[in-house]
């Protein structure tokens, strides 16, 4: 007797682009985005999530399931305009305000104009989600230049850090700021040496800076993300 599962694929296609930030919308199939069958329950309602690279992948998945959770959103998008309307339209769809802001913040003037930007619309920020990236794989050390190592860190960490300084001052009590990192960054990559280095360094961020918010009961947290999907927290009680 024939298996029938055999005629259908068990994981996604991969998929290259060499140009980055990648485009969404250039994937076939694209990435399922939130399950249809999840149902919302507010937990989020009245909030604003303020989401870096929130126009693809994980940050659009944020972005609507933030949404269907009852939040307004802001994200942050370099020059994916296609990507970022299609995550304001699904937004939109949810109930929710999105406000797009096409801004590179790995000039903290600029990370401080979003935060304003964010504040002038909603009058408030309770979340965010520093998740913009970029990784350039490379099979040896002495083919990553020290551009390429200037804009991974730049991208990758360096914004988070900007980011970060321009909307704490925005936070209240119980709000929380969430970091994407990666399994990289506890396993290291041998293709991915200056990416996996600015993940571990915002797992380190992470740390050191819910120390420090431990006082003003804010909350700070990161998200690993790989094969191997765990929750890395260091929340201030």
């Amino acid at each position: 007797m024939n298996n029938k599962s055999n005629h259908y694929p068990t994981s996604a296609p991969a998929q290259h682009q060499q140009h980055q930030p990648g485009s969404q919308a250039a994937m076939h199939p694209e990435p399922e985005i939130i399950k249809s069958t999840h149902q919302g329950s507010n937990k989020l309602k009245n909030k604003v999530a303020l989401i870096s690279g929130g126009d693809s992948g994980i940050g659009r998945s944020i972005a609507v399931l933030f949404a269907r959770e009852g939040a307004d959103i802001a994200i942050i998008y370099l020059e994916e305009d296609e990507d970022a309307k299609k995550t304001k339209q699904l937004v939109e769809q949810e109930g929710q305000q999105c406000l797009l802001l096409k801004h590179d913040i790995t000039d903290p003037k600029v990370a401080k104009k979003c935060a304003e930007e964010t504040i002038k619309a909603f009058e408030k920020i309770n979340i965010l989600i520093n998740n913009a990236a970029v990784q350039f794989q490379q099979k040896k050390i002495v083919n990553i230049s020290t551009e390429q190592l200037e804009k991974t860190f730049q991208t990758n960490i360096f914004s988070i850090f900007y980011l970060t300084k321009a909307v704490l001052p925005h936070l209240k009590e119980g709000d929380n700021i969430i970091n994407t990192t990666s399994i990289t960054s506890y396993h290291g990559h041998d293709e991915l040496i200056d990416y996996a280095s600015t993940k571990g360094a915002i797992t380190t961020f992470t740390r050191s800076l819910s120390n420090n918010l431990m006082k003003q009961k804010k909350r700070n947290s990161c998200k690993w993300c790989g094969p191997r999907s765990n929750l890395d927290t260091f929340d201030s009680k």
